[in-house]
């Protein structure tokens, strides 16, 4: 069993950054793939980036490429989001989410197998 506990977000203006982290418990983190998910009111959750459980092997989505940057520290099972030239429709709440079968990247919700609580981020105009 693994535990995912988010922290990071807030509120930030248009054009600033912010850094998501999420702690993992358990002993198996550096076999995990990780993932970030977001989802805004009314909305299905949408895959944001991944990242395998070497750092061999990360994916974006189109919507936040070129500036997102996921990362991970397997010495302190914690996985980061950095994300910089924010937009309003960045607007959403943020999940980390982990995949056991860790050597390779998936983009669909239901293909991990644990998540966070989520942290809220919150883009202003």
């Amino acid at each position: 069993q693994v535990q995912l506990v988010e922290s990071g977000g807030g509120l930030v203006q248009a054009g600033g950054s912010l850094r998501l982290s999420c702690v993992a418990s358990g002993r198996t983190f550096s076999r995990t793939a990780m993932g970030w998910f977001r989802q805004a009111p009314g909305r299905e959750r949408e895959f944001g980036a991944a990242i395998s459980r070497n750092e061999g092997s990360t994916y974006y989505a189109d919507s936040v490429k070129g500036r997102f940057t996921i990362s991970r520290d397997n010495a302190k099972n914690t996985v980061y989001l950095q994300m910089n030239r924010l937009k309003p429709e960045d607007t959403a709440v943020y999940y980390c989410a982990a995949r056991n079968i860790g050597n390779y990247i998936v983009v669909a919700p239901h293909e991990y197998d644990y998540w966070g609580q989520g942290t809220q981020v919150t883009v202003s105009s």
